[in-house]
């Protein structure tokens, strides 16, 4: 959604032109025509657990068929073959300038694309940001999204770029399980309950079964292939969320990321973990998700360990994390540069600060 306020923001909805060219789009606010990893029952039910007043019961209420509709949506939509896997269009639905997507990206002719402005190149500096191939790329994705109205049909059809994202998925199954203690809370009819329990249990499968035993990552598959991705990225540690994740998976992948790859590499300034894998070739410490540490991210795979009680770990990830942010100059940045503690991309960023205090809470009732 875009801020009306922020007319200067490029490339801005007019690349998008969202309801000039789809009837679902709404008229009242500015949008883009892509998703975003699906949280939002995870953020509902992580506020009940501290907050169960009845005002928030209320909202929470009110608020349960969208949550339902979005999970719907996703289930049906974006995974229409019911593999358990969601399908993203677009390298922005997940984590941009990723290596995971690099050899999608590389298949792609780009045609021709107006000139475009890049707001983000004003504030931050060009080393941490996507070059301009691969912004070229976006780009001329977006317009072919936008020439196929957005219809999840017709891009499935002919889309250049479409890839079972495994960690979209895991994020996926375990907001179903948010999504299933909601439902039971609201009293959902029963029907709704064992659909979202199916969701969860499909895609929590799918994810299991993307595991790679020698990369010790779970690893997404890209459908015009129909291969894995064999690229060593934080996102591979999804399997930690899944509700119902074997164990001794589980196990193997807390070893990979405290492990010499993530938390566990060596000159660290802090042992968080790294977006991308210390050992691969397209790592660069200042590269938006090539590198750098996300709060965000480390707060989701904090949050999956405490989800199946391996509190140890857990601890053993927030610590560092409240230490890094803890700091007079980290500015609940965006992300930081592992090895320096730099504060990178933008600064005071709303979900930095909310996993902080997340965290602030977690440790006070703990204690």
């Amino acid at each position: 959604m875009f801020d009306p306020n922020a007319l200067d923001y490029r490339p801005g909805p007019d690349l998008w032109s969202s309801a000039a060219v789809s009837d679902l789009a709404p008229r009242t606010v500015a949008t883009s025509g892509i998703i975003q990893p699906p949280v939002h029952a995870i953020a509902v039910w992580r506020l009940l657990e501290f907050v169960s007043s009845e005002p928030i019961r209320a909202r929470v209420a009110a608020l349960y068929p969208k949550l339902f509709a979005w999970h719907r949506y996703l289930a049906e939509r974006r995974d229409p073959e019911g593999s358990g896997l969601l399908t993203i269009y677009h390298p922005w639905e997940g984590t941009d300038n990723s290596p995971r997507w690099d050899a999608a990206l590389a298949r792609i002719a780009v045609g021709a694309i107006p000139p475009y402005a890049r707001t983000d190149l004003s504030v931050v500096s060009a080393d941490q940001r996507p070059t301009s191939a691969e912004y070229d790329r976006y780009i001329w994705l977006v317009a072919l999204l936008r020439e196929a109205g957005y219809d999840d049909a017709a891009i499935q059809r002919t889309h250049p770029f479409l890839i079972k994202d495994v960690q979209k998925s895991a994020v996926f199954s375990a907001a179903c399980g948010s999504l299933e203690r909601i439902a039971e809370l609201v009293g959902a009819p029963e029907a709704e309950r064992s659909q979202i329990a199916h969701w969860r249990e499909r895609s929590g499968r799918a994810v299991q079964k993307s595991w790679d035993d020698a990369l010790g990552l779970a690893l997404d598959t890209d459908l015009k292939t129909g291969k894995p991705v064999r690229v060593a990225t934080s996102a591979g540690l999804c399997t930690l969320l899944v509700p119902a994740i074997d164990p001794a998976i589980a196990d193997r992948t807390e070893q990979k990321l405290f492990g010499p790859d993530f938390a566990g590499a060596s000159g660290l300034a802090f042992p968080v973990v790294l977006s991308t894998a210390r050992s691969a070739p397209e790592f660069r410490p200042r590269a938006y998700w090539r590198g750098p540490a996300w709060p965000v991210s480390n707060w989701l795979l904090w949050w999956g360990m405490t989800q199946r009680r391996s509190d140890a770990s857990a601890a053993r990830l927030r610590a560092p994390n409240l230490a890094l942010l803890s700091r007079p100059d980290a500015h609940f940045a965006e992300y930081f540069e592992p090895f320096t503690a730099e504060p990178l991309g933008s600064l005071d960023q709303s979900w930095t600060a909310a996993v902080a205090l997340d965290w602030l809470a977690s440790e006070a009732i703990s204690d």
